[in-house]
């Protein structure tokens, strides 16, 4: 997605609750998707531009080992 596409997407959304929403534990990409309309990619395409790099692979980090012990988590 060419960046001014990004910018518009990102420009009527809430972008620092959608982080606060994807750093917290107890928020699934899919309550995301329902109330933003981003997709898990997306939402990882907004975190790694707005997280600092070693902040964003520490949340990449802890949501893949949620998820591989949880069936249902992020």
């Amino acid at each position: 997605m060419p960046s001014d596409e990004r910018e518009m997407l990102y420009k009527d959304i809430n972008v620092d609750e959608v982080i606060e929403m994807a750093l917290s534990d107890h928020t699934a990409f899919q309550q995301i998707e329902h109330l933003y309309g981003l997709k898990e990619d997306q939402v990882k395409q907004l975190m790694r531009k707005h997280l600092k790099r070693g902040s964003y692979q520490a949340w990449r980090r802890r949501v893949r080992q949620f998820s591989d012990r949880r069936q249902h988590y992020k």
